[in-house]
């Protein structure tokens, strides 16, 4: 099974503590071959785990009034489309994108803006020029097999094998758990009109999404500094458990200050 590559610090700091002290050399030669074995089978365990969940997520279609293929995507009136959202990033949010994790996040985060921003009937050329910066600066190969970084926040099983292929798949979480955010973010805004195109089942398969990425995030963040911070922005949404429309309006609301501040750590 293929190695997960955020977890070549724990692999380095187990062969440094084997190494350290000769006069016990042989005893920790030992004790570092079973320490090994174990962490491969924590490893592996992982993985495993950590497959699984991204499978899960891969049978999950999008919020509704975000969906890309026009299916079920949200119409808004000519009195609606008067009132122009002031509630979304500005594009110029990714020039402070430093490190990695941040520009993906903020790829993802983007992503969704733009596309409320079309629902809106509102110009996107800042929205494509910032996106495309951050790809290119991101420079991930796995988002060659997609059409364009329009898909980039949709996080599919086929976005998950690419970036797994190519030992980014820490990233895909950071992708996954940013693009969750900005959409409950946006849907809390109005709730009436949002989530007028949503079933029971949507509502119950979006919270299952936040169990899923909580989950994953929390399995990976021990391993990978850059998603631990994720992972605990993230963790107090464990509140949303909805299974009905009305469940789901009403956890929203409750949890808005929650999902203000998971946003406001994974867009910063």
């Amino acid at each position: 099974m293929k190695k997960l590559s955020i977890l070549a610090v724990a692999f380095a700091a187990i062969a440094f503590a084997a190494c350290g002290n000769k006069s016990a050399q042989n005893t920790d030669s030992a004790d570092s071959v079973e320490k090994s074995f174990e962490q491969e089978q924590i490893e592996a365990s992982i993985k495993m785990h950590v497959d699984s969940l991204a499978g899960e997520i891969g049978k999950l279609k999008q919020l509704p009034f975000l969906q890309s293929n026009g299916d079920g995507t949200l119409k808004l009136t000519k009195e609606e489309l008067q009132v122009k959202p002031d509630y979304l990033l500005n594009p110029s949010v990714a020039e402070n994108a430093t490190t990695l994790a941040e520009k993906y996040r903020l790829l993802s985060a983007l992503d969704i803006d733009r596309r409320t921003a079309r629902l809106y009937e509102m110009p996107v050329d800042e929205y494509d020029k910032a996106i495309s910066k951050l790809a290119a600066d991101i420079n991930d190969p796995s988002f060659k097999n997609l059409d364009d970084t329009n898909t980039v926040s949709e996080t599919t099983q086929a976005l998950y094998n690419a970036m797994n292929e190519n030992g980014r798949i820490n990233y895909f979480w950071q992708i996954a758990a940013a693009s969750l955010i900005e959409q409950l973010y946006v849907a809390n805004q109005n709730t009436e009109k949002f989530l007028s195109s949503f079933t029971d089942e949507t509502a119950a398969n979006t919270t299952f999404r936040i169990v899923l990425i909580i989950d994953a995030l929390n399995r990976l963040s021990e391993y990978d500094p850059d998603i631990k911070p994720v992972a605990e922005a993230v963790a107090p949404l464990d509140v949303l458990n909805a299974t009905t429309v009305q469940e789901l309006k009403d956890q929203l609301a409750e949890a808005k200050d929650k999902i203000n501040a998971a946003r406001a750590t994974l867009t910063k």
